[in-house]
């Protein structure tokens, strides 16, 4: 029999931030990972505090960098890779009534750490705009295909993790804990994000499946070092690559890339640059949102020894490493979570009212 404290179900970015708040405290896990959801592998991991639709900032953005920076900033070092990219965002403007909107919100407390009140007027070559740009402060990118690979890697290393489908039917629930197989835990922690829908204990939660697909392009005559965003984002990569996004499609649940996917973003794409470039990757991946754009994370209300950590969204460079701190000193030491994030607010009237409106 194999004694652990917590098992985690899912090794995405939710399932390694919890996992890091287990290793700090010298508590021991085991992780199981299929590879059936891929929203952390194909994700931009770009973190940007400002909602550039509605130039209206990220919920908690200050004092969730405070978190996330650091705790990159040490995955970094241990791992002796670079995974944070650091650079600005520009938003495309595309009137004159664009950049009044721009001035007036750059004087929001929130958002003066933020936003540049000027507006970028030079002309940069491959990029269509007549009226300028915005620039965004504290952008960057995480490698999030690099992190995760290097995790579950790390993690196999130390014989901490199983690439095994985990069979919910197994659990025995009993007064000591949690017994899985032929594993003995006192808890479990599910961060299985889409997958969760086939989860027996949470799949009552309103979380939705919002797939997403990118296109890669190679572009010579692109020289930007800064992500560009208009109806879609433009990211450099390296070596003359760009990431671009992305798709919202609220029906396919599929993470299969769709021929439709790659020419909606081919067709957006085209309005925003006027250099030649060729498709050379194309994914797709489900994320896991909520309608009220807020995590699900919390202890299943009859069973005490399950949690969840879900529900992250397009934001979850941003948000893992803060709700993951939070769901660890909720279960060992009774904090109380952000009520904004606990899943008991998904039983209250005016929650129900937002999901159904």
């Amino acid at each position: 029999m194999l004694n652990v404290d917590y098992i985690i179900v899912g090794l995405g970015l939710a399932g390694l931030s919890f996992a890091e708040q287990l290793i700090k405290a010298n508590q021991s896990l085991i992780a199981f990972e299929n590879h059936s959801q891929t929203s952390s592998l194909v994700a931009g991991g770009v973190y940007n505090p400002v909602i550039l639709k509605r130039y209206t900032p990220v919920w908690n953005a200050k004092s969730q960098l405070e978190v996330a920076m650091p705790f990159y900033q040490s995955l970094e070092e241990r791992f002796r890779v670079t995974l944070d990219n650091k650079f600005s965002t520009r938003k495309v403007f595309k009137s004159i009534e664009d950049q009044n909107n721009w001035y007036l919100a750059s004087d929001h407390p929130k958002l003066t750490d933020f936003m540049n009140p000027q507006t970028i007027n030079e002309q940069v070559k491959g990029i269509r705009g007549d009226f300028g740009f915005g620039e965004v402060y504290q952008t960057g990118r995480i490698d999030t295909h690099l992190l995760v690979s290097l995790y579950r890697q790390h993690l196999k290393n130390n014989k901490t993790i199983r690439s095994e489908e985990f069979k919910h039917s197994h659990i025995k629930l009993d007064q000591n804990g949690v017994l899985y197989k032929d594993i003995r835990a006192k808890k479990i922690v599910f961060c299985e994000g889409y997958g969760i829908k086939s989860n027996p204990y949470f799949n009552d939660l309103p979380l939705n499946g919002t797939k997403g697909e990118t296109i890669t392009i190679k572009a010579p005559e692109l020289k930007i070092n800064f992500l560009l965003k208009s109806t879609l984002f433009v990211l450099p990569i390296k070596n003359d690559l760009y990431k671009v996004g992305a798709t919202f499609n609220w029906t396919d649940t599929t993470p299969t890339p769709t021929e439709s996917g790659r020419l909606e973003l081919v067709e957006k794409l085209d309005k925003v640059i006027d250099v030649p470039y060729e498709i050379v990757d194309h994914n797709a991946g489900i994320r896991p949102t909520v309608k009220d754009r807020r995590p699900l994370v919390g202890i299943h209300p009859k069973y005490s020894q399950l949690a969840v950590l879900n529900g992250l969204g397009t934001r979850g460079v941003m948000i893992a490493p803060t709700v993951a701190k939070q769901l660890f000193e909720h279960l060992e030491y009774k904090k109380p979570l952000d009520q904004e994030i606990d899943i008991l607010r998904c039983k209250k009237k005016d929650f129900q009212k937002r999901l159904h409106s």
